[in-house]
């Protein structure tokens, strides 16, 4: 009688029993197994009617009985436990037969039918090699059929879904270019503990945190930073975040603010007005998670030296957006999207840009990496904070050179790559490290050299204007054939467009110290050596790189001056326009789209006294709140008073005439000179 029948019998579950590990020897063989599996079906045919008389008395009997029957050698105990789960399973002659059962037994037997199937869907598969084989068989029918089995093939059932839902990254637009393989970001990468465990290791890192209390704060689990216990408690500040629609697979998202936090909003405009740090930071102990307060309080920190709070409470305005984030928006998809326009929208691509920029300062070029592809990834068309013009330097910074090769060759075709100067250098300097490789190929190394040659030297013709500054942040004294020439001489830089003088400041002034090892300029030298032959030679990529220039590069867009803005670049600060430098710029929304659509607008607020008074009224406002110099009633709903004020204006005035006569007719006296000249000073009363 098998096993699974006597424990029917007892309305016992599976896993009740205790085991016996008296008869285990060591030496199980696959053949002796299977011998044993087929007894044991056997003896269950022979006992289904056994099964309706007999009925056990004790446990003992049981384990006699297991005793009993053919002897099985177990080299794990854990695998007696798997045998019997498999040879528990049951046949479709035994499926249809379980109905009858059920309808002739108690509840109970239904309840251990139950039970044994959640027993048998939780169990571990055994590692015998029938089971093997068996598994092996259905694969191979299912592979025949053309149908697999759900669960076993990911990355099909990961394709399905994503062609049902429409979530493919291909973009006509683009090219068709695979965005996810450019843009792609990983969850992980987004921490930048992940980056300095990689450089210094888990204890140097998580060493000085001490382990965490019983009575912290809950905070929610996030991706982009880790709440910090010091932080003040949160509570909904009045963000959230809604689909727009979704279009093609693109999912487009907004924030929206709520009511009170709309008016906090006009608090915080009111505070900056004052010109005052102080008023921010009474608001901010009001409302610890309003967003504008913080990126505005944070410049002011950073400005003071600050560093450590200044990230603080960068980091702080991230929890708080991602606290608002939508269920469908993902960080890493590159399907979500958010409008530029939108001012609510725009404090959280400032929030992740200041982010970024400290991490790239901490020593965390990899992480910083992914952040700039997050935000490109936002509105790669438009490219608002133009995270083109920084990307390549931070590729290079964490030496991601194949990265940046594929980025170039995947979007030059649409967006004209090559025409800024950054991906010209930058991409040559990419072939160039990877020819210095030591694992490389001998012919790919010398591949990866010619392709570094020939880049860079069409970079030096296309934008010679970078030669001579990136010399000089790199004190190196230039060559005087170089300096004296008129390619590279000072007219290069003078006779370039004012555009493209801010594209070659930002990126000189940016990646200087990439172009100060000794491998790296040695081959830079010889490059312009041979572009100065070029030049002698009258090739005509000269001419019609000249002809580029002069046609190009004119006036640089709005978000081009919002990066260089951004980047707090000296050389191309300094080579901003007067439009924009004359005008105000604000820390939380630096060079606002002209185009912007809100939501709300701020209502507009009454401007109390007049603009032209002089400085005495000025003083007796000071003094008399209700003073009118003009004579006019201020607006007041009590006639009354607005009586007595202009009788009191009246006063006034004639107290102003007679202060004025007055101090007309002031006369200043000498005072009387004494003729003794030893006169003592102390006798003086």
């Amino acid at each position: 009688m098998s096993t699974r029948a006597l424990r029917r019998l007892k309305g016992k579950q599976r896993g009740q029993e205790e085991l016996d590990f008296g008869g285990m020897t060591l030496g199980d063989r696959p053949e002796e197994r299977a011998e044993a599996e087929e007894e044991e079906e056997e003896e269950e045919e022979e006992g289904q009617i056994e099964a309706a008389v007999v009925v056990p008395t004790s446990k003992g009997s049981g384990r006699k009985a297991k005793k009993n029957k053919a002897q099985k050698n177990f080299s794990n105990i854990y695998e007696l436990i798997c045998d019997a789960d498999e040879t528990e399973k049951h046949s479709p002659e035994e499926e249809a037969e379980k109905p009858d059962r059920n309808t002739n037994g108690t509840g109970n037997n239904k309840e251990t039918d139950k039970t044994d199937q959640n027993h048998e869907a939780f169990a571990k598969p055994s590692s015998g090699d029938k089971v093997k084989k068996k598994k092996k068989k259905k694969k191979k029918v299912a592979s025949e059929e053309g149908q697999a089995a759900p669960g076993d093939d990911i990355d099909l059932l990961l394709e399905n879904l994503e062609q049902s839902t429409g979530l493919s990254l291909q973009n006509e637009g683009c090219g068709g270019s695979d965005r996810r393989s450019v843009l792609h970001v990983e969850h992980r990468n987004l921490n930048p503990e992940t980056e300095l465990k990689r450089y210094f290791g888990a204890r140097a890192v998580l060493g000085d945190q001490r382990p965490r209390q019983r009575n912290r704060q809950f905070h929610r689990t996030t991706w982009m930073t880790n709440p910090k216990d010091s932080w003040p408690r949160f509570s909904r500040p009045g963000i959230s975040m809604a689909l727009l629609e979704t279009k093609d697979g693109i999912h487009y998202f907004t924030f929206e603010h709520g009511r009170e936090y709309q008016q906090v909003q006009f608090k915080f405009l009111d505070a900056v007005e004052s010109m005052d740090p102080n008023n921010i930071v009474a608001l901010l102990q009001l409302n610890p998670y309003h967003i504008d307060s913080l990126l505005q309080l944070s410049d002011v920190c950073r400005i003071q030296e600050d560093q450590e709070m200044a990230r603080d409470l960068i980091e702080r305005a991230l929890y708080s957006f991602e606290c608002a984030f939508h269920p469908l928006f993902s960080l890493t998809s590159g399907t979500s999207r958010l409008d530029y326009l939108r001012p609510e929208n725009r404090a959280f691509y400032l929030a992740l840009y200041k982010h970024m920029m400290f991490l790239e300062k901490r020593g965390c070029p990899r992480t910083a990496l992914e952040y700039c592809k997050l935000i490109l990834s936002l509105d790669p068309d438009s490219d608002p904070l133009c995270m083109l013009l920084l990307i390549d330097f931070l590729t290079l910074r964490s030496r991601e050179y194949q990265s940046l090769l594929q980025l170039y060759q995947d979007w030059e075709e649409h967006r004209n790559l090559s025409q800024l100067p950054n991906f010209a250098f930058s991409t040559a300097l990419c072939h160039f490290h990877l020819s210095q490789q030591d694992d490389a190929d001998p012919e790919e190394s010398s591949k990866q050299r010619s392709n570094a040659d020939q880049m860079l030297q069409h970079a030096l013709i296309m934008f010679p204007g970078v030669l001579t500054p990136l010399l000089d942040l790199c004190t190196v004294q230039a060559d005087a054939a170089v300096t004296s020439h008129s390619f590279f001489g000072p007219k290069s830089q003078l006779g370039q467009p004012p555009a493209l003088a801010q594209l070659t400041a930002l990126y000189v002034g940016r990646t200087y110290n990439l172009w100060r090892e000794a491998p790296v300029m040695l081959w830079l030298e010889e490059s312009v050596k041979e572009v100065l032959r070029r030049v002698d030679a009258a090739d005509p990529l000269v001419e019609e790189c000249q002809n580029k220039r002069k046609q190009r590069y004119q006036s640089a867009p709005r978000n081009i001056h919002r990066h260089v803005l951004l980047s707090e670049i000296k050389e191309a600060t300094s080579s901003l326009p007067l439009e924009v430098t004359t005008q105000p710029v604000m820390g939380f929304d630096p060079l606002p789209p002209l185009d912007s659509v809100s939501s709300y607008s701020r209502p507009e607020r009454l401007h109390v006294g007049a603009s032209n008074e002089s400085t005495l009224s000025l003083f007796f406002r000071s003094l008399l709140p209700n003073f009118n110099l003009q004579g006019g009633p201020r607006q007041d709903d009590d006639m009354e008073v607005a009586r007595a004020g202009q009788e009191l204006n009246q006063e006034v005035n004639r107290l102003m005439v007679a202060m004025r006569d007055m101090l007309a007719n002031i006369r200043f006296q000498e005072p009387p000179r004494e003729d003794n000249p030893y006169r003592d000073e102390e006798e003086w009363d």
